[in-house]
């Protein structure tokens, strides 16, 4: 009896050594597969130039971004990057390049928030959020509206009096419907009741260049963008919660009593079907960008603020984002339906 259970007990011991043996085992055969990812990332080289696809014309602030970007990612990636502009339809022709592009690595897109979420809201779009993978999100430019130096208009409070006594004879530039620039204009009517004359244009300069002819009144042009380029304009008043250190006498809607946010959120995406250790290698590389010293301090020269959020967690939020847009536009469409 004794023998037969000293027999049963070592049994069980080889087993147990044995099963040991085997998780061992195991463990250390899915060691190189958990760690493919990260390494696949590393390894990963370009075969060819990566192009930066820009939704506006060269000169304005996406534009100028994408090639500072550009810069500082080159020596990231191991490879040549160009940025090209495909400007038109408030960034959808861009937008749309960029979703049924090469997903292999070699092309990516810049956004500008809200229209990658309101474009496809307010007309059947070439392309949808689920088109993409976020790279993250990467600068913060709070709107503002400004005029001409030479504008009889000095206070926000003039510019909305006049507004206010003859409604749609005030015209309103931005970059094309549903555009950061077009629904702040947008929800301040909602807020005020106010209704002015929308101007679509193909991006920011041309915006400049009919303010400074006199062929539009008002912009709600960003506020790095006005300050890089504010020869002859006059900023009336910034949609943000705060005033902006870059322009700190300049007040805030809410303080006028308008509670209108608005900003221009620039990030960067990439076509749905690129290769997760493709993305993650972007992503990476931008997160190192967005603390490098020397791109901060380009950045904050054009009165711009650093914004990084990581891809996947830029697009939970926009995920979110969408559901509000979709909100307002049930209640205010911007666009004819």
């Amino acid at each position: 009896m004794a023998e037969g259970q000293r027999a049963h007990r070592l049994t069980a011991a080889r087993t147990a050594k044995g099963g040991t043996r085997m998780k061992r085992r195991t463990l250390l055969g899915t060691g190189p597969a958990l760690l493919a990812a990260p390494a696949l990332a590393q390894s990963w080289r370009p075969d060819r130039p990566i192009e930066i696809v820009v939704g506006f014309t060269p000169g304005g602030a996406t534009d100028v971004d994408a090639r500072l970007y550009a810069r500082f990612l080159e020596p990231r990636i191991g490879g040549t990057v160009v940025v090209s502009n495909r400007p038109g339809a408030g960034g959808e022709v861009a937008l749309a390049a960029v979703a049924r592009g090469r997903a292999d690595g070699t092309i990516i897109g810049t956004t500008n928030m809200p229209g990658l979420l309101t474009i496809p809201i307010e007309r059947p779009a070439q392309f949808r959020l689920a088109d993409f993978h976020g790279i993250g999100n990467l600068i913060g430019d709070p709107s503002a509206i400004s005029v001409a130096a030479s504008s009889p208009y000095r206070t926000i409070e003039d510019l909305f009096e006049s507004a206010r006594r003859a409604p749609e004879t005030i015209t309103f530039g931005s970059p094309g419907i549903g555009t950061d620039d077009h629904l702040l204009m947008v929800l301040i009517q909602v807020a005020t009741g106010l209704r002015f004359n929308h101007v679509s244009f193909q991006g920011d300069p041309p915006i400049r260049t009919a303010i400074l002819g006199n062929q539009i009144v008002a912009t709600g042009l960003n506020l790095g963008y006005v300050l890089t380029n504010n020869d002859g304009m006059r900023l009336l008043a910034l949609a943000a919660s705060q005033r902006s250190r870059f322009a700190p006498d300049l007040p805030t809607l809410k303080e006028k009593g308008v509670d209108v946010n608005m900003a221009s959120e620039r990030g960067l995406v990439m076509p749905a079907g690129t290769p997760a250790h493709v993305v993650s290698r972007f992503r990476e590389a931008t997160e190192d960008i967005a603390k490098d010293p020397e791109f901060i301090k380009a950045i904050e020269a054009r009165s711009l603020l650093v914004q990084h959020e990581p891809g996947e967690a830029w697009f939970a939020r926009l995920r979110q984002d969408e559901q509000r847009y979709r909100q307002l536009w049930a209640t205010t469409p911007w666009a004819q339906r």
